[in-house]
């Protein structure tokens, strides 16, 4: 699953990548459908990075909230809590597929879990 926002230019690399490389995908708008508190425990939980991963830290409104200096004192639960409540929050895109979790488009980190 393609977790994307369409007018991104980074996801918008991503979902082409995808397409050329023949991997199979749905695709699910960040905007449209926000990953809930389930779903990015369990993909932080199989991705193994830590939960300040999954932020757009380069985000508008990750600005506009000061989170680089309120997430330091942050419970995980109200991380996760933070990220379920706006799809602007979270890093994309996220690509999604049995026990692979990529966060951000990076070509070789894909080229490497995804082409095996």
């Amino acid at each position: 699953m393609l977790i994307w926002y369409s007018k991104c230019s980074t996801c918008r690399k991503a979902y082409e990548w995808l397409k050329s490389n023949n991997i199979e995908f749905n695709e699910r708008s960040i905007i449209d459908e926000n990953p809930n508190s389930e779903e990015l425990i369990n993909w932080i939980k199989k991705s193994g990075l830590d939960i300040k991963r999954f932020f757009n830290t380069s985000g508008l409104k990750y600005r506009e909230l000061n989170l680089k200096n309120k997430l330091v004192n942050m419970s995980y639960d109200d991380k996760i809590k933070l990220l379920s409540s706006d799809g602007m929050l979270i890093k994309r895109p996220l690509f999604i597929k049995d026990n692979i979790v990529l966060i951000g488009f990076k070509e070789s980190e894909w080229k490497d879990k995804l082409k095996k």
